[in-house]
């Protein structure tokens, strides 16, 4: 049984800033604490500060008999460095809430093959799970902190978790939406039965809408076509209809697509409601333009018009990933990978107001480390979401998107200073609220006794993420995971599972991290 937690009291500065306010002094960074937790949170009326609870290289694939090699497409993003204080202490990054790379994963595992290095994102692994943070009661965000030594090494590196939650929105309280489905019916959509995968997804999205909803549908081969024009979720029959009408065509010219869809959604524009484009694809592009910069050229300018775009994978022999992710980020959404109906029920059902619903533009986050106590520090994951330290407060760089009610996790890998005591780092956030484009900014701070020693004492939500991330390391054959085996991470997922029993993703986990571990038999 894990030792009773102590809670300790986190330092936090918040600070509200309108777009048009001065730019104050650099202060950035993170949080950690044992168990307990601060949070902070932004309400109409100012800000709350609240304490509560906190409550090797990867093994040779092994592809079945008679199953054909797939040939998706990832970019390799490389792996963060450890980097001195002395050198740089600022950590700069967009926020992520993408889950896509996780389920990517549990599509080859359950397969009998691993993913291929480049296709793992350590920070959608960890996203991936609940992690049980308090979110504020109207508006903004908490912030949380914790960590411990970490299992995984002996040269006393620590693992600090950070925790951004989101305020939530109950399906009631959401505004209208109105919807674009913009729908791949390529050829290249037709094998593995992939676009009725999509039809099922998207009947389990339809049945959840309200008749205050609308839904238009573009679909797209050759060249693209309106399949319906923007109708009211209460005629769900008319809806269905023409989505399971769609069949697999010729070739995929995503650019018309997602043109096309773009012009629906701006007439269908509709003032304090959620404009959003779902599109559905193998992302195999292969007529018109094929980069995603080009096909962001001809649409790009919808994405600063209120318009966001959800891009939704498919697929495995021909799919794309990159081009996929690159469209989400740059279509100021988000990204994610369908691998079977159950998934489809956790976005589009379970998390439909997350899924739908922006509640924050261009978040980012800046991690100042005290290099009096920290030596050097390690961000692990967001190897693509880089953003300058010295953009950290110009708002015209684009950063991350983050949905009603979701949660983002960041993990650093941390070695201090011999006998070092005193503020680990300052962390702070900020983020463009999407109606009124007013930015605002919180912080706060960590400090050493805030952080316990023994990883199995931490909160069972820590362990897991730490599991979960050294298992994304090793899968990528990241270098800080050698001497890691997938046969001691199967070991730790089932006893996290124990701590988790009530968390099927959790126990799932646990199962697929057992099944990897088989290939190294």
């Amino acid at each position: 049984m894990n030792a009773k937690p102590v809670f300790v009291l986190i330092s936090l500065l918040a600070l509200v800033l309108a777009a048009c306010s001065p730019t104050p002094a650099a202060t950035r960074a993170p949080a950690a604490t044992g168990v307990p937790v601060v949070q902070t949170v932004i309400v109409p009326g100012g800000v709350q500060t609240v304490v509560v609870a906190a409550t090797a290289a990867p093994q040779p694939t092994r592809v079945p008999e008679g199953m054909p090699q797939p040939t998706p497409t990832f970019q390799d993003y490389g792996v963060n460095p450890y980097v001195d204080t002395t050198v740089d202490n600022l950590s700069t990054f967009a926020l992520d809430v993408d889950t896509a790379s996780y389920t990517v994963m549990r599509r080859y595992v359950t397969s009998g093959q691993l993913p291929p290095p480049e296709a793992v994102r350590v920070e959608e692994y960890v996203n991936y799970f609940d992690q049980d943070y308090v979110g504020p009661n109207t508006a903004g965000f908490s912030l949380y902190a914790d960590g411990a030594l970490s299992p995984f090494h002996n040269d006393g590196t620590y693992i600090l978790r950070f925790g951004i939650q989101g305020y939530e929105v109950s399906e009631d309280a959401r505004p209208p939406a109105v919807l674009t489905f913009v729908i791949d019916e390529s050829g290249s959509m037709a094998g593995e039965g992939k676009l009725e995968l999509v039809k099922q997804s998207l009947q389990r999205l339809v049945e959840r809408l309200r008749p205050d909803d609308t839904v238009g549908i573009v679909a797209y081969t050759d060249n693209a076509r309106i399949v319906l024009n923007p109708t009211s979720a209460e005629s769900r029959a008319a809806l269905l209809d023409a989505i399971y009408a769609l069949q697999p065509r010729q070739s995929t010219n995503v650019e018309d697509g997602l043109r096309l869809g773009y012009q629906m959604a701006e007439q269908a524009f509709r003032p304090g409601a959620i404009n959003r484009v779902i599109l559905c694809s193998d992302g195999v592009a292969n007529t018109g333009a094929t980069l995603p910069n080009a096909i962001l050229d001809s649409v790009g300018a919808y994405a600063q018009r209120d318009i966001t775009l959800t891009a939704i994978g498919v697929g495995m022999g021909e799919f794309n990933d990159a081009l996929l992710e690159q469209l989400a980020d740059k279509g100021n959404g988000h990204y994610a990978y369908i691998d079977d109906l159950d998934e489809a029920q956790r976005l589009f059902v379970d998390d439909l107001t997350s899924t739908l619903m922006v509640i924050a533009l261009n978040a980012k986050a800046q991690v100042d480390f005290n290099p009096q106590v920290v030596a050097r520090y390690r961000l692990i994951g967001y190897e693509n979401r880089a953003v300058a330290d010295d953009d950290f407060r110009n708002d015209k760089v684009d950063a991350g998107e983050i949905g009603a009610g979701h949660s983002v996790t960041v993990l650093y890998a941390v070695q201090f200073q011999p006998a070092a005591a005193g503020r680990v780092a300052t962390l702070q956030l900020r983020w463009e609220e999407p109606e009124t484009h007013v930015v605002h900014e919180i912080a706060g701070m960590v400090n050493t006794w805030d952080l316990p020693q023994v990883f199995d004492t931490a909160l069972a939500r820590f362990q897991l993420d730490t599991v979960v991330m050294q298992y994304a390391e090793v899968l990528r054959g990241s270098p800080y995971a050698e001497g890691t085996s997938l046969s001691l991470l199967a070991e730790h997922a089932q006893r996290v599972a124990t701590l988790l029993p009530e968390d099927k993703d959790v126990v799932e986990f646990a199962q697929l991290v057992r099944q990897a571990s088989a290939t190294e038999r």
